[in-house]
């Protein structure tokens, strides 16, 4: 079930015109608009392989970063629920921070209208370059009282948003 909403979300990022005009049918017009505007500026967006890796990295000049894909039911996403998503998200901060990059974890709410894509990212500590502006931006995936990470939906950054300021950030 995961990989059709990461090839929905490459599809996305991508600006594959079919993908778009089935994502935006349920959003409301200032969505559409934001989503649409990844036309000016599309991603090459490459599948990764295997588990604990990435599942998607989105690449264009000057701008690239590592996106992890999560669905569903629920709006909130506990990371203590699975060794693998605490393990995954460890080593993904430890890379991001080791190589300067923005890591992504883009949270499709399953059977969600409108704009079911959220946007987090992890706490790596300081980002440089013209990501740093969405970075700060960003909702960060926040740990629970005994330390795990939960991803809540509704604190999430839209995609229609996200995308409007990486394409923004690069005109």
């Amino acid at each position: 079930m995961g990989r059709i909403f990461e090839r929905e979300l490459k599809g996305i990022l991508r600006a594959d015109e079919n993908m778009l005009s089935r994502v935006t049918k349920t959003c409301d017009t200032d969505e559409r608009k934001a989503y649409l505007r990844i036309k000016e500026r599309p991603f090459m967006v490459i599948r990764g392989a295997g588990s604990l890796g990435v599942d998607l990295v989105a690449v264009r000049a000057g701008i690239s970063f590592p996106i992890e894909v999560k669905s569903s039911v629920s709006d909130v996403l506990r990371f203590s629920r699975s060794e693998k998503l605490a393990i995954q998200a460890q080593e993904m901060m430890d890379d991001c921070r080791r190589v300067g990059l923005m890591p992504i974890y883009a949270f499709r709410y399953k059977r969600q209208r409108g704009d079911a894509w959220r946007i987090f990212t992890l706490d790596v500590g300081q980002i440089n370059g013209r990501l740093k502006v969405v970075y700060d931006r960003l909702p960060k995936i926040t740990p629970s009282k005994e330390g795990n990470l939960i991803m809540r939906w509704h604190d999430g950054m839209p995609l229609s948003k996200f995308i409007d300021y990486v394409v923004t950030l690069s005109s």
